[in-house]
């Protein structure tokens, strides 16, 4: 199974806390399976470093922003950021942890990574069930040449409450009416057609398993499973690869000083580079903790990310957030978390 790597690191649905069980001096979080990969490669160096683990349930960015309200864990990870009137009246503080692409990936014979191309609209009628072929003539249009079988598409979906989900119907509904008035954009949302599996792990493990089939993972998740990723055209109209690169150009039109709660959402953006389906992963924290040692140990660990984390991150694809941010959220530690 070629989704062996992240299945097998999910299915303890923890990291470095055994069995769920955290020790006593370990960091709770739940959320965010978009940022289980970075957050693995974090929590591994910084026990090596600190001897502190992380417990981080990959449940999706709907269940961890319960977890958090329940006050079940220190922290939450989610894709789809709350606004700054949701924090506030939640008693929460959220930043970015990091950036990435989300990408449709494929299992179609003959089709290698990067050679398929898909736009918005071909997407979104994909995902609407009004293009069914994979030999259907707008897939066919884009690809002259292609082989495309006479086959039809299995759609994969999420089934969970999904911050990569917000991140992909938003970008379905810039791109398509159709989708906008049909369907819509959230964290789980009404799909006309699919197979839902959870998790992006599910995602990927699920499109590896089914020829002719598409589904929407992180880049991490498509690189560590060596899936077939397909290419897109962006806003400028440009054909672009889910590279570190093409996320970052994305990324820089984020005007993160000026966003309150750091509310950012990066598809469709504009550049004639730029990845269009580009994501940034957020914490959630209390900034008023009823357990404040905790609360501690948690803000050192974001903090150690930052400072040593970035060469972890840009191995599994994700773009680090730029000093300036880094710095910015420093201070929002300080002014907004009453820990001490």
């Amino acid at each position: 199974m070629k989704a062996k790597i992240i299945g097998g690191m999910i299915a303890a649905a923890t990291l470095f806390g055994l069995a769920g069980v955290a020790q006593a001096a370990d960091i709770t979080g739940a959320g965010s399976s978009f940022a289980f990969p970075v957050y693995a490669k974090w929590a591994d160096a910084y026990k090596t470093s600190s001897g502190i683990g992380l417990n981080y349930q990959s449940i999706g960015s709907g269940a961890g922003i319960k977890q958090i309200l329940a006050k079940t864990v220190t922290f939450a990870g989610t894709d789809a950021p709350m606004t700054g009137d949701e924090l506030k009246k939640a008693g929460l503080v959220q930043w970015p942890t990091a950036m990435g692409g989300i990408v449709p990936v494929v299992n179609i014979d003959g089709v290698a990574a990067n050679g398929l191309v898909l736009d918005g609209t071909t997407l979104a009628g994909i995902y609407l069930g009004t293009i069914t072929k994979c030999n259907d003539a707008a897939i066919a249009k884009l690809n002259p040449g292609a082989k495309l079988p006479d086959a039809a598409i299995t759609v994969v979906r999420r089934s969970d409450g999904s911050g990569t989900t917000f991140n992909f119907t938003d970008y379905l509904s810039k791109v398509s009416a159709d989708w906008k008035t049909k369907v819509g954009s959230g964290t789980a949302v009404e799909w006309p057609v699919g197979v839902g599996a959870k998790g992006n792990d599910g995602v990927a493990g699920n499109v590896a398993q089914t020829k002719n089939s598409i589904g929407y993972v992180e880049t991490a998740y498509a690189k560590q499973n060596k899936m077939t990723t397909t290419d897109m055209v962006n806003l400028a109209g440009k054909r672009v690869s889910a590279t570190v690169a093409a996320v970052q150009a994305a990324a820089s039109n984020a005007d993160w000083a000026h966003a309150p709660g750091y509310y950012q959402i990066l598809t469709n953006e504009p550049g004639d580079a730029s990845w269009p389906i580009t994501a940034a992963t957020f914490a959630l924290m209390y900034a008023e903790p009823a357990d404040k040692a905790a609360s501690v140990e948690a803000v050192k660990f974001f903090d150690w990310a930052f400072a040593n984390g970035d060469k972890l991150a840009d191995s599994l694809d994700y773009i680090a957030m730029p000093d300036a941010v880094k710095t910015l959220i420093r201070a929002t530690w300080a002014s907004d978390i009453k820990n001490k």
